[in-house]
């Protein structure tokens, strides 16, 4: 598997498995002991998604040590805040049965969110963090909170996929030693992307899929990559993608795709925030 290094000298795979929206929990369990067990060693959860205590007793009766499972979860919107941090944080632990995460985040970019980077900055400190990052910030909220505080983000994951590249916010990442990791990789089917014709051409020449074609330009782009899928045959098929390469020229013709904006909702948006910013806490 190949990693990147972060800004702290810890290595993270490019390609990992997502669990958003598997919010069964037998299934959720099942596809992480699949993923697991096909090679993926980055999962992805979170505490909004509710599936925590499933991802980790996945891990627990896996095959894989822990010390080789890179596990990230992410601190929500109604957590935000010095003392509210760390209790969501012990309370993601605990679900998850671990006693350490390899990457916390910031979920979203509203509320406390300057207290809460100082409570991860100290749980980082005490080393029950080995990285902490961000989730859907803006360069300009990246970089308010890169001012006013002493941890540099490790990683910022935001929505990035053929049809809303991020190229501004890649450039500005690379310049700040900040890691860009994708999520929806795959738009979640919008724009009919596992049949676009420019990806399954691409895909015709190495006998890949346009989601395979996918990946291997994200990867190509050094963004980490978080796919999901409930289905062993595309849990394998998504992490069969580093025995090819697209040329310069493929590279290009997927970049052309780029419509510039989110095929799911602003988060400038002020509705969207409202809508978060009153979402139901996590328990």
């Amino acid at each position: 598997m190949k990693s990147v290094e972060l800004n702290n000298g810890v290595e993270m795979p490019i390609l990992g498995f997502g669990t958003y929206q598997i919010e069964d929990h037998e299934a959720c369990e099942r596809s992480v002991t699949e993923a697991l067990r096909t090679g993926y060693r980055l999962i992805d959860t979170a505490a909004a998604y509710g599936n925590e205590e499933a991802v980790g007793r996945a891990i627990e009766t896996s095959d894989v040590p822990r010390d080789e499972v890179f596990v990230t979860s992410k601190l929500w919107v109604q957590d935000a805040g010095y003392e509210s941090t760390k209790d969501a944080f012990e309370r993601s632990l605990d679900r998850l049965g671990l006693d350490y995460l390899d990457l916390y985040l910031i979920h979203q970019p509203y509320g406390d969110v300057h207290c809460s980077w100082q409570a991860m900055e100290d749980l980082y400190e005490e080393g029950k963090i080995r990285a902490i990052g961000v989730s859907n910030f803006h360069p300009d909220r990246v970089m308010d909170l890169m001012v006013h505080n002493d941890v540099v983000p490790a990683v910022n994951q935001i929505e990035t996929h053929p049809f809303y590249q991020r190229t501004d916010d890649a450039a500005f990442l690379e310049d700040h030693g900040i890691r860009h990791e994708s999520w929806g990789p795959f738009a979640e089917g919008q724009n009919d992307i596992f049949e676009h014709d420019v990806l399954t051409t691409i895909g015709d020449r190495y006998g890949k899929s346009a989601a395979q074609v996918v990946l291997r330009w994200l990867v190509q782009r050094e963004i980490v990559a978080i796919p999901k899928s409930v289905h062993d045959e595309r849990i394998t098929e998504n992490f069969d993608v580093f025995d090819f390469e697209l040329t310069a020229e493929e590279m290009e013709t997927i970049a052309g795709l780029n419509e510039g904006e989110s095929l799911f909702f602003d988060h400038r948006d002020p509705d969207m925030v409202k809508r978060l910013g009153e979402a139901e806490r996590e328990t």
